[in-house]
């Protein structure tokens, strides 16, 4: 892949700051009360505000409706992709709430995940954001031109099922992205188990890639259930679970975190 134009840098280096931006602002909305919709609706504001369109409101897959969202709220056992019309329960101390923004901005996409604890968190609650901070950083190092993807998944799932004891969800991860939100390669948070599981596990990482990365883990299983043709995923066993996923360019000396700042954010909010 060719490096990247100095024009298309900064044109996803600006829809990643949109991105951080939002849940800029989400960090000093959150509190206990608030429904999945008002959630929703701050992030469609942010949106405009800020210039841009959500990109997950109105995507379509195959066998599912149109995505009902301008943001995915996922709350506690909801891995990913849930939405303000699935819980009308008001968010209480203690919920874990993992939020993914993905934005066009000028043409370019900007897609990042983060976790809040709403003004209280217990130990489960702690390991889970710290061990999913941590994995995304290691991984996000992992990635270095010249080196397999595979690195990735073997600085992720070593730090999150070898190290902290917790587990991965099977089936879902990263992609590529740029002016669409998902391109190749898949990126996949775990090393392949048999021949062929993931094709791209030993794709060279090249200067000029766009990469969203995103670990999902849980507390007790490696699997989602969902409810026919919903888009919610849960974990299959009930536990709790975080979402982190961060924007990475990868240049010449290494990858760059274009949602760098998330990093700062507080991760007890409320």
């Amino acid at each position: 892949m060719a490096t990247m134009a100095a024009k298309d840098i900064d044109g996803a280096t600006q829809a990643a700051a949109c991105v951080v931006a939002v849940h800029q602002r989400l960090v000093e909305m959150l509190r206990p009360g608030l429904t999945l919709a008002q959630v929703d609706q701050f992030c469609a504001e942010q949106l405009r505000d800020l210039g841009c369109v959500s990109c997950f409101k109105g995507y379509r897959v195959r066998g599912h409706p149109p995505f009902p969202s301008h943001a995915c709220l996922s709350v506690n056992d909801c891995v990913v992709h849930g939405t303000h019309e699935m819980s009308v329960t008001p968010l209480a101390p203690g919920d874990l709430l993992s939020v993914d923004i993905g934005v066009k901005h000028n043409g370019w996409i900007g897609d990042a995940a983060w976790t809040y604890a709403i003004t209280t968190r217990d130990a489960v609650g702690e390991a889970l954001m710290s061990a999913g901070r941590e994995s995304l950083r290691r991984g996000i190092e992992a990635l270095q031109p010249g080196r397999p993807l595979i690195d990735f998944a073997r600085a992720v799932q070593g730090h999150v099922e070898k190290e902290r004891g917790l587990f991965l969800i099977r089936g879902l991860g990263g992609h590529g992205y740029g002016r669409s939100l998902h391109a190749p390669p898949y990126i996949s948070n775990v090393v392949p188990s048999f021949p062929g599981e993931w094709r791209e596990a030993f794709l060279a990482v090249e200067p000029g890639m766009l990469l969203a990365v995103e670990p999902m883990i849980s507390v007790g299983s490696t699997e989602t259930t969902g409810e026919g043709n919903q888009w919610p995923l849960y974990t299959a066993d009930g536990s709790m679970s975080v979402h982190y996923e961060a924007d990475v360019l990868i240049m010449a000396d290494g990858p760059v975190n274009l949602t760098e700042g998330l990093f700062e954010l507080p991760e007890i909010v409320g």
